[in-house]
């Protein structure tokens, strides 16, 4: 079982994949979608989650997704179709760095991803290259919510805390316009969601050749969250604008 195979089954209670309840995600896209007739690209998109539930909303919204898992794409595909979405999604396996469209977006989305293009920073870069002239970005990101131990900083990497993320992502050219910064139950809940799914998987299927590994990783993802970083990390998503064009 690869890496992406057990992401799967770990989201597979929260799909959207990132410490966030709905109301969370709804009023994140209601402050980053400037209009019904809006062009939205999320790079990085998993399954597509974000995309679906703005197209849900918006009836003359379009929406692209960039994602290197086949996979999730074809979970994201078969989802639309189900809601009636699919003549207004157009979905990309490729890079989301590499991306190029022939045309902006009016909201670029890139939310628990920024390890896919080197950073924060530069996936706000990124972001960047496809936004239209008054455009949004919706980027989420973990930062450090007090100190943190040196196994958590080999384990999630160098972040920030909150005051440094936000000062770094001004300099870079960017303003927030609205933003959201996970409760500890979000992050708590989406923890208990992954550990949980991918550990009922498990039990459920005791013959699959699989099952013992999952188990496994379920084991060892709740035990490094309880005893590693639960009490350091943290997760805010950030609407921005650019500074100057």
């Amino acid at each position: 079982m690869n890496r992406e195979q057990i992401s799967t089954l770990a989201h597979a209670d929260h799909p959207i994949a990132a410490p966030l309840d709905d109301d969370s995600v709804r009023r994140l896209l209601e402050r980053g979608i400037p209009r019904d007739g809006a062009r939205v690209l999320d790079l990085g998109c998993g399954g597509g989650e974000w995309l679906l539930r703005a197209l849900a909303a918006h009836p003359q919204l379009r929406a692209e997704g960039v994602d290197i898992s086949e996979s999730a794409l074809a979970h994201a595909r078969s989802a639309a179709r189900t809601l009636g979405l699919q003549e207004r999604l157009v979905l990309h396996q490729e890079d989301a760095a590499d991306f190029a469209a022939p045309h902006l977006f009016d909201l670029v989305i890139s939310v628990g991803a920024t390890h896919a293009f080197g950073g924060l920073l530069a996936t706000l870069e990124t972001a960047r290259k496809h936004l239209a002239p008054g455009g949004r970005v919706l980027v989420g990101d973990g930062f450090w919510s007090q100190e943190p131990s040196p196994d958590a900083v080999e384990m999630l990497g160098d972040l920030a805390d909150l005051p440094t993320t936000v000062d770094r992502v001004i300099s870079g050219g960017w303003t927030p316009v609205h933003g959201h910064i996970s409760t500890s139950r979000e992050l708590d809940d989406y923890e208990w969601a992954w550990t949980g799914s991918l550990a009922s998987w498990a039990l459920d299927h005791p013959d699959d050749p699989d099952s013992s590994q999952a188990l496994a990783a379920a084991t060892t993802h709740r035990t490094e969250w309880l005893s590693v970083y639960r009490d350091a990390f943290g997760f805010v998503c950030l609407i921005l604008r650019p500074t100057s064009d």
